[in-house]
């Protein structure tokens, strides 16, 4: 009856561990869905703030006299701390929940933003540029959270649905942020002013962003990280004990091998986003000789395909779960990924605007729903170091994209188009890994369970139900 009475108290079905059983994505009923919103909304600021600038890069080149070596170091700062600042992010969720950890990043970085404002030398854009992208380490704390709300059989989907309607902020940018920058424009008539005070959109999105987190935010299904029991902490998502201290979990995390291909993977479905997020404007107002609003608006549909697209790879790998098991979720990721990297080849070698735009829009599809496959699979590698491999995954993401803009949108060895079919052929190579995760509760690609659930309780992984 007391179990009937605290089950009650939830809008949504909820499981044992009190975590949401149904994605209500029309409700924002307490704390799941609430939740559910603040976290992609938060995140969705985040990266409006961060590619709020490529859009308006050929303005910014002649008031800022930036060289194509300049926008191309801009370039891989904004994503190169990324990399350590997502490893960071998993322990800090861990160790002060994802509500207090995103809010506290995205207030950090604010400032970075609206310092954009009155920037005046290239040394001072790429530096802004770097901090501003170290706000998308909130996305480990995204995924953090919407694993800590909802239960295994859909945590799948509200991963890929919170995570890409987020990532669309980036695809709003490259839309609004050439509006917003003409509009100003028009009333003020002046250049400079108009593009200076278009940078207090996005910073002040983001500070709004973190504060409606900070108020209205919850970490667990009953309740904040620093006011919950031991009792309560064992029945939803374990905490590091005195026994199980931090280095425990980072180790047990680390030490995973699953961790680090999926790492590896997600640089070249997520990692290949970032670097498109930085170059595609520019591409179609090079290549193809459209305006500013116009290039931002075609660049805007490769990010706004994450609307539906991310959620997509989410539902896919819990449909294939519930059907196949983890070899059904493996399987689709490989899948998708590859198809990805295929259009990404035949992307680089369209010569016609039409084209280009149409095997654009499918090369995004793929290629974000992959992200949404792989975080379909990262919350069964640990539960006990949840938050390490979610940030280890993420790392590896921001890492790809880093290695990609370093290999093929640095100086001038290749053309953008050379280098987004090059962007492909890698993508192939690096999904091939995947083949060789394996669980042995659940099985691998081509290898069935070789133990039950029951003999290694040490693994402490999710149930696939």
């Amino acid at each position: 009856m007391q179990e009937k009475e605290e089950v009650s108290k939830f809008a949504l079905p909820v499981d044992e561990e009190h975590k949401a059983t149904e994605l209500r994505l029309l409700s924002a009923a307490g704390p799941h869905m609430r939740a559910f919103h603040l976290a992609w909304l938060s995140l969705f600021t985040c990266y409006f703030s961060t590619f709020a600038t490529p859009p308006l890069l050929p303005v910014l080149r002649r008031h800022l006299h930036l060289s194509p070596v300049d926008v191309a170091h801009a370039g891989v700062a904004s994503v190169s701390g990324i990399i350590v600042a997502r490893l960071a992010m998993g322990p800090a969720c861990d160790l002060l929940g994802p509500r207090v950890a995103s809010a506290a990043l995205a207030l950090l970085t604010a400032p970075a933003v609206y310092a954009a404002s009155a920037v005046s030398s290239p040394t001072g854009f790429i530096v802004l540029r770097f901090v501003a992208g170290l706000s998308l380490a909130n996305f480990v704390a995204n995924q953090y959270w919407m694993s800590s709300m909802f239960a295994p059989g859909v945590v799948g989907q509200a991963n890929g649905v919170s995570a890409g309607w987020a990532n669309a902020g980036s695809g709003a940018a490259q839309f609004l942020m050439p509006l917003a920058y003409s509009c100003i424009l028009r009333l003020s008539g002046s250049p400079s002013f108009s593009w200076r005070a278009a940078f207090l959109l996005p910073a002040t999105l983001q500070v709004v962003g973190a504060l409606a987190v900070l108020a209205f935010g919850q970490d667990l299904p009953d309740g904040n990280f620093v006011s919950f029991s031991r009792s309560q902490e064992k029945r939803s998502l374990r905490k590091p004990t005195s026994k199980e201290g931090f280095w425990v979990v980072v180790a047990d995390g680390l030490g995973n091998y699953r961790g680090w291909i999926l790492c590896l993977t997600y640089g070249y479905c997520y990692g290949i986003e970032l670097a498109m997020e930085n170059v595609v404007a520019e591409y179609f107002y090079g290549r193809f000789g459209l305006g500013v609003e116009a290039a931002g608006l075609v660049a805007a549909c490769f990010g706004m395909a994450n609307v539906v697209s991310r959620p997509a790879g989410g539902m896919i790998s819990d449909a294939m779960g519930r059907r196949f098991g983890m070899r059904g979720r493996l399987w689709s990721l490989w899948v998708v990924q590859t198809v990805g990297g295929v259009l990404c080849v035949l992307l680089g070698r369209m010569s016609s605007l039409g084209a280009s735009m149409a095997v654009m829009c499918c090369f995004a599809f793929f290629a974000q729903a992959a992200s949404g496959l792989t975080y379909g699979v990262v919350p069964f590698v640990s539960k006990r170091s949840l938050g390490v491999i979610s940030g280890l995954t993420g790392s590896g993401g921001a890492l790809g994209g880093v290695v990609i803009q370093l290999l093929f949108f640095s100086g001038t060895k290749y053309s953008k188009e050379t280098g987004i079919s090059l962007m492909g052929v890698m993508v192939l190579v690096c999904t091939l890994p995947v083949s060789l995760i394996y669980f042995p509760q659940w099985g691998g690609m081509f290898c069935g369970p070789s133990t039950s659930e029951d003999d290694d309780p040490e693994e402490d992984y999710h149930l696939l139900k």
